[in-house]
C-alpha cells in the first residue's frame, strides 16, 4: 500500500465533519511530499524545532498544527504560521502564545489540552484547571489568542471500553465548558481526539479532528 492508498482508505471512513491531521513528526520532507501529492495539506507536528525547518523547506499552501507538548521558550518559532495549537496545558503557555502571535499581527487559535488518560507521564490540564483559565481576568484580556475546543490522549490500551469512556469523558467537558464559556460561539467547536490506534472509537465519540501518523505513513521511524 502506499501512502496515497492508505489517505484514500482513512478518507473513505471519516464522516464529512471530521478533519485529518496528518502527523508527520519524525518523517522527511520527501514523505511530507507525498502525502501532499495525494491532495492533503493539513499536518501536525510534536516539536518546534522539527516544524519550523519543514515550514521553511515545505510549499506554503501546507497548514501546520502544533500538536505535542510546547515549551514556552519555543512559541516565538512557530508564531508567525502556525494555524492550530492543540496543546495548551497551561495560563503560562497560553499568556506566551498571545504575546507572540501579538508580536506577528495575528490571532492563533488554541485547544485546550485536558488529561483524561490513566498515565501520569501525559500531559493536560485537569477540568477544574481549564474552567479556572477560562474564568481569568488575564484570559479574558487576551486579543490574540481564540479557544475553539479541547484536545485529549486515551490511555495506550487495549481495552476499547477504557478508551471510549475517556473519549466520552472529553466530550462531556467539551459539552459543559462550551455551554458555559462560549454559548454563543460557533468557533468554539473543535474536539481533537483519536491517533492512528483509536481514531475510530474517538469518531464514535464525538470526535471532530483526528491526528493520524503511522496509518498513513506506515510505522514511524525512529
Amino acid at each position: 500500500m502506499t501512502v496515497a492508498d492508505n489517505l484514500k482508505k482513512i478518507f473513505e471512513e471519516l464522516p464529512e465533519e471530521v478533519r485529518l491531521i496528518a502527523i508527520s513528526k519524525t518523517k522527511s520532507t520527501d514523505q511530507v511530499m507525498q502525502v501532499y501529492n495525494a491532495g492533503h495539506l493539513v499536518f501536525g507536528e510534536s516539536k518546534a524545532q522539527e516544524l519550523l525547518p519543514k515550514y521553511e523547506a515545505l510549499p506554503k499552501d501546507i497548514r501546520w498544527h502544533m500538536v505535542g507538548h510546547l515549551q514556552s521558550n519555543k512559541v516565538k518559532y512557530i508564531a508567525p504560521f502556525v494555524e492550530l495549537i492543540h496543546s495548551i496545558d497551561s495560563l503560562k503557555l497560553l499568556r506566551i502564545v498571545n504575546k507572540e502571535a501579538r508580536k506577528n499581527a495575528r490571532t492563533i487559535q488554541c485547544l485546550l489540552q485536558i488529561h483524561i488518560a490513566e498515565e501520569e507521564s501525559k500531559y493536560g490540564l485537569q477540568f477544574e484547571e481549564a474552567c479556572e483559565i477560562l474564568e481569568s481576568e488575564s484570559f479574558r484580556n487576551m486579543g490574540n489568542v481564540e479557544i475553539c475546543g479541547l484536545m485529549g490522549m486515551a490511555t495506550l490500551t487495549d481495552n476499547t471500553d477504557q478508551v471510549k469512556s475517556e473519549f466520552r469523558q472529553l466530550k462531556q467537558y467539551f459539552d459543559t465548558i462550551r455551554e458555559k464559556y462560549f454559548p454563543r460561539k460557533a468557533s468554539f467547536k473543535e474536539i481533537s481526539m483519536g491517533m492512528s490506534g483509536d481514531y475510530r472509537l474517538a469518531i464514535e465519540e464525538g470526535s471532530t479532528m483526528v491526528r493520524i501518523g503511522s496509518a498513513i505513513f506506515g510505522e514511524r521511524d525512529h
